[in-house]
């Protein structure tokens, strides 16, 4: 591992994993613990990897703190055991005990809660063989990139009953739920939530479809399609496709290629349509934009999967900074705005 792992310009995940490295374990839990597990992860990982940390870093920290306080910063996704080798690695097992402590096994911490700092494989695993119903509800609770891996992990079948019954979820009664909690509680700490009653729905299907891969993205709907047209409509409009980029505000789609590798784009635009293509000339110089063009066209013929893939990890990138509330998202997905 290298010695100097702090850059010399510090992103938001970097800032973020200064600062409670600068606090005391007790002030370090207390923050954490208002944070999900997406955002433990990343900031964890930040801390793990940070190596001499210069003062004058430290002090331009703490002073952006001071100003911006209450800002909220969106991060990735976490797994239990892979936070206590994280925190243990950056803080020395001594002081990483009592922190993983207050952050994992929080008195807050729900049945349904506990899952989302699972890895998906493991997840799936607990449901498996439960009921169908709360099949759903479970995948439905989940954060929508968590709940499509979740989905990869069981066949065919099983996923189009799990998504139909997303979509005719509305609301589980409290006492389900806490029922529900009490189960899974007796394999993970915590005490039962039950204020959380409203869940699932099309768009919360539609969200978890965003995640799947197009090779069962496409299988999944063709299955729902047959079995309610209208449904599938209803999904499909609430989704967030690549060619929905079109719809993105100029200053987003400036955002979102400098988060993107030209290899990348030049791959997923080869597959798009010219709107699309266009959006993406039309915010860069004139000379970039030629580049790409030649770049399009000396590609070359190109499957269609890589294809798929490169627009998938665009769209990925793009849900990641609308999460962030760095980029809004347009089209079928996106939210009115006035």
């Amino acid at each position: 591992m290298s010695e100097t792992r702090v850059p010399v310009k510090l992103n938001k995940v970097d800032k973020a994993a200064i600062l409670l490295l600068s606090l005391g374990e007790t002030d370090a839990a207390q923050v954490l613990r208002h944070m999900g597990p997406k955002e433990v992860q990343k900031v964890g990982t930040a801390m793990a990897q940070m190596r001499n940390v210069q003062r004058e870093q430290v002090e331009k920290v703490m002073s952006e703190f001071v100003e911006l306080v209450g800002d909220q910063t969106s991060l990735g996704v976490g797994a239990d055991g892979y936070i206590r080798k994280m925190l243990t690695a950056a803080l020395g097992e001594e002081k990483a005990g009592g922190l993983i402590d207050r952050i994992l096994l929080g008195g807050s911490t729900s049945g349904l809660d506990s899952l989302k700092w699972m890895e998906p494989r493991a997840v799936a695993d607990v449901i498996r063989y439960e009921h169908p119903q709360i099949q759903a509800i479970v995948v439905a609770y989940l954060d929508p990139d968590q709940a499509g891996e979740v989905l990869s992990h069981f066949d065919h079948k099983v996923r189009l009953d799990i998504i139909l019954r997303v979509s005719s979820l509305n609301t589980v009664q409290p006492a389900a739920l806490k029922e529900l909690n009490l189960i899974l509680e007796k394999q993970f700490s915590g005490s039962a939530n039950t204020t959380r009653a409203s869940l699932g729905g099309v768009k919360r299907a539609a969200d978890i479809m965003n995640y799947l891969d197009s090779s069962v993205e496409g299988p999944l709907m063709d299955s729902i399609r047959e079995i309610d047209q209208d449904l599938s409509t209803q999904i499909e409009d609430l989704m967030f496709v690549f060619d929905n980029l079109a719809d993105v505000d100029d200053r987003g789609i400036q955002a979102l290629m400098r988060e993107v590798s030209s290899d990348v784009l030049v791959l997923a635009l080869k597959g798009a349509d010219e709107a699309v293509q266009d959006k993406f000339f039309k915010n860069m110089s004139k000379r970039a934009a030629e580049l790409l063009r030649d770049d399009l066209e000396a590609k070359g013929p190109v499957r269609v999967s890589d294809v798929e893939n490169a627009q998938k990890e665009i769209l990925t990138i793009a849900r990641r900074m609308a999460e962030a509330g760095e980029i809004v998202l347009g089209g079928k997905g996106g939210e009115e705005m006035i």
